[in-house]
């Protein structure tokens, strides 16, 4: 069986670290030759909370040759399209394509390749690529798990296998409502990386102070409220029922929500967003894919996103040089 993760910057990286590590081979494709060329000299350097160093099998995609049974898809959403129609290619006949993308990105997949050679997953931690060939885990161990589940009406062929390699690294839970679980990310994507994004910090000093969680408690409502209206059940996250922690609808059930947003996501207070590490870069990130995503559905479902659409206006304004990443843009969300 041959397996492969395409993308694999710092969480791509990590997860191939761990599955290597259990002696199972596994090819790590990245654009980025000076990472390449580091995995291969020095191996996989996990750091953060949890160190190791890994030998790993790594190129770059125009080395690729032959079929997968199992690919792993952890690029960005901005050229799917395009992507998706390159690693059909390397598809085998009964092959499977599970994407780790945030949003909803399963719906494009599965009309290039068919909803049967898809599998959707979703991440409950963090990491940050520190320089090529070292990536920094930015979650606390007992956080690393993962949500897998189907599009389609019956389970791929792989799908037990794609679950237990996921298993060497975390606890794999297995999604019947796999849109809601979709759902309960894009809301912590949307909130927590939308606002680290626009403010230039992690996560956690993104939910401290008031006037920035405020936004942030806002965002969420919103993507409570798009589901609500479009009957999409938000399902836990690891174990959580984030609605009913963070929904409401009165002044005390509003408190408790604002009290409890940066509780909720201590585990997680040092991740920096991927949307601000590619700012950082001078890249385009994929906001439109996560805060823009909720301000199409809210449009779809006549339920108005006014701080989706100011986050998505505020990024793209960074992307294009007119603002930068800090505290001093929350002027634009009054």
């Amino acid at each position: 069986m041959r397996i492969a993760i395409y993308g694999a910057g710092s969480l791509g990286t990590i997860l191939g670290a761990f599955i290597s590590k259990a002696g199972i081979n596994i090819e790590l494709i990245n654009h980025n030759k000076a990472h390449v060329e580091a995995l291969q000299t020095m191996g996989a350097q996990i750091t953060g909370t949890v160190k190791f160093t890994q030998k790993v099998t790594a190129y770059t995609p125009n080395e690729m040759s032959g079929l997968y049974d199992i690919i792993f898809l952890m690029t960005k959403q901005q050229h799917n399209k395009d992507v998706v129609q390159l690693l059909k290619n390397y598809l085998s006949s009964d092959g499977v394509l599970v994407t780790f993308q945030n949003g909803l990105p399963e719906i494009l997949i599965a009309e290039i390749l068919g909803e049967e050679h898809v599998l959707g997953c979703t991440v409950a931690w963090g990491a940050t690529l520190q320089a090529p060939g070292i990536c920094e885990l930015t979650s606390a161990p007992d956080a690393l798990s993962f949500s897998l589940g189907v599009i389609s009406e019956k389970r791929s062929k792989h799908f037990n296998k794609v679950k237990e390699l996921l298993e060497l690294m975390g606890k794999v839970e297995v999604e019947e409502n796999f849109i809601g679980t979709r759902w309960s990310k894009l809301l912590i994507n949307a909130a927590f990386s939308g606002m680290s994004a626009v403010l230039g910090c992690t996560f956690g000093e993104a939910a401290r102070p008031k006037e920035s969680r405020k936004i942030i408690q806002a965002l969420i409502k919103e993507c409570i409220d798009v589901c609500k209206m479009g009957d999409i059940h938000i399902e836990p996250v690891q174990g959580k029922d984030i609605v009913k922690l963070l929904d409401y609808n009165n002044t005390i059930k509003r408190a408790f929500s604002f009290f409890i947003i940066p509780i909720a996501i201590r585990k997680h207070a040092k991740l920096k967003a991927s949307m601000l590490q590619d700012l950082e870069k001078g890249k385009l990130t994929e906001v439109d894919a996560i805060n823009g995503i909720v301000s199409q559905f809210g449009r779809k479902v006549e339920c108005p996103t006014p701080m989706n659409d100011r986050v998505v206006d505020v990024i793209h304004k960074i992307e294009q040089g007119e603002l930068k990443p800090c505290f001093e843009n929350l002027i634009y969300f009054n």
